[in-house]
Order: C-alpha cells, then structure tokens, then sequence
C-alpha cells in the first residue's frame, strides 16, 4: 500500500465506509451532495477516475491469473441512482471477460419456490472473476420491506413472516457474505445515495430527452411516494449490515463523475487488499520456456533481431527472461 495512488484512494474512501455496529441515519450521517475538499472542480475528476480505472485493470489481470479470489460487488440505488453508468464507467478498462454483471428485476415463478437468497447464489462470481450485482440480495430488505406484499408472494410459512423477519434476514445474509468471504470471496458494496432533488430532475431529463424515454417508467416516479420508507430501511440495512468481512460504503450520488470516481476508488481498494500475484513457475518449465526461447530465436530471419520484444525494451531493463 505504499504506492501513492493507493494512499490517495484510500484517502478518498475513508469517509464513505460505514463503521461496522455504528447506527445509521442515512439523512443526517451522509450527504448525497458531499465531494472530496481535494478535488476542487469538476475538471479534476477524470484524472482520478483514469487513475482508479488503470488500476483496475492492472489488479483485475492478476485476480484472473492467480485464479484463487472472487470479488462480488454489489450495487444498490433507488430510480436514477446512476447504477448503470457507474459500471459502464467504472469498468471501461478492464477485461470483459472477467467481469460478468447480473441484474435482477421482478423475481420469476421459478425463483419464488426457492429461499430468498437461491437466485443470488447462481450469479455469484467464480474465482479469478469480478461479479457485479445491478441491485443485489439487499432488495429483500429494502423492495420487500416497503412493500411488504412482496413478502407474500414469497411463499414463505406462516411462522417465517413474524415481525423478527427482517433481523433474521440481516443475520442470515451476514452469514452468508461471511461465508463467502471465509472461502475467498470478497464482498463491496456500494449503495448509490440520491437526494430526492436531484432524482426528480433525473426524472424530467429522461422525459425531455427523447432518446432517454425508454429509461422512464412512470412507476418509478410513483414510488417516490415511499421515499421516507426507503430511507428508513436504508439506514436500519447499513446499521445492521455492514461488517468487518463486508462494509458498507455510502457514495455520494448527486455528481455522476464524483460517485463514479468513489466507486472505482472502493473496487481498486479492495483489489490492493486482496494483492493478488502473477504465478510464478516452476523452474522446471522455466527452463522449458527458455529451450523454446532460443528455438524460436533461431528461426529469426536473417538481419533481423534474435527477439524482436527484448531488443525494443533492451535500453528499459525490461527485456525478458534471462537465464
């Protein structure tokens, strides 16, 4: 962690972590407007998202060569929380085929006859993999609590659905993100948070836009009606979620380019935790590679550089293997 960059991200996302055990009130505790006092302009912004989006890159291409950690980052956002763009930023530079996003809408017949975390645990990443939730097993105690009809169609018996519901619900998906953890699996999760402002202009702007009219649903204005509901249970969620094996970070949503900037800080974090290596092999196939080495050097046209890759780098110390 001694690289600069690292300390400059850590920096960065320090504020956001919800502290494990803390009680949350999500108006009061975390403004959805706030921006780091270092970044002064807007401007300054790209730089820093270029910085964290290189080394995801870097880190992701050694998550997949060691093949020994998973990372599952979760999102969660109300209606125009910026979701979307955030992974299509935030993930820009890194190798599609590690990184494997699930989204989950309105559960299926097929899903209702499972327990409620089943159709979560089919999308979990694989080693090597960085798997994104676009809203996550978290709307079991956000979607489902506001609307407690939800809680219905789950099918759930009748002693399952007291009014311990939701604390058992807490537990049982702490459990489980310990387990995941416990056997490798890193667990971020970052919800988005929007001030109701902010989203209402959101709103309009996908309804003046014609282009932007496909995102709109009039159903996502209707629920802002449960606004103060989804911060309640917002608050009660981080308070009694966010753990030492799986914090919480809250990124403040109301500038696009800064929660796109805290979330690329937060996943390149964790990465740098993680430190995963390039394996190293063993000196049996070294020495196999370097007969394959000189063969292949030999075959080198006539004038023309033994190894085209060491010759070019030769003056920069990084010119291959050596014997």
């Amino acid at each position: 962690m001694a690289d600069k960059r690292a300390q400059r991200l850590a920096e960065l996302i320090k504020p956001l972590r919800v502290k494990p055990g803390s009680e949350v009130n999500l108006a009061k505790d975390y403004d959805p407007g706030y921006k780091a006092d270092f970044l002064n302009k807007k401007k300054d912004g790209p730089d820093l998202l270029r910085t964290g989006i290189a080394l995801l890159a870097d880190y992701q291409a050694r998550l997949a060569a060691q093949d020994t950690y998973g990372v599952l980052v979760c999102l969660q956002a109300l209606d125009a929380g910026g979701k979307d763009g955030t992974i299509r930023h935030v993930m820009s530079g890194v190798n599609p085929q590690g990184v494997h996003v699930s989204n989950f809408k309105v559960p299926s017949a097929e899903e209702l006859d499972h327990d409620f975390l089943w159709r979560y645990a089919r999308r979990l990443p694989a080693r090597g993999d960085i798997g994104i939730f676009n809203r996550s097993h978290y709307e079991e105690v956000l979607v489902v609590r506001v609307h407690p009809e939800n809680l219905d169609r789950q099918k759930l018996p009748k002693e399952a659905k007291g009014k311990d519901v939701w604390a058992r619900r807490y537990r049982e998906i702490n459990d489980w993100e310990r387990y995941l953890s416990d056997n490798g699996f890193k667990v971020v999760k970052l919800l988005l948070n929007l001030s109701k402002e902010e989203q209402r202009t959101r709103f309009l702007k996908r309804i003046d836009l014609p282009e932007k009219n496909w995102k709109f649903s009039s159903a996502d204005a209707r629920e802002r009606q449960w606004w103060d509901d989804y911060q309640r249970a917002f608050s009660e969620m981080l308070s009694a979620t966010s753990t030492d094996w799986a914090p919480w970070y809250v990124i403040p949503a109301d500038r696009k380019w800064f929660a796109r900037i805290c979330a690329a800080a937060v996943i390149a974090h964790t990465l740098m935790e993680i430190d995963p290596k390039y394996p190293v092999v063993s000196e049996q196939a070294r020495q196999e590679l370097l007969t394959v080495k000189a063969e292949l050097e030999d075959e080198a046209p006539k004038d023309a550089p033994a190894d085209p890759y060491a010759a070019a780098h030769a003056k920069t110390g990084k010119a291959g293997m050596e014997a």
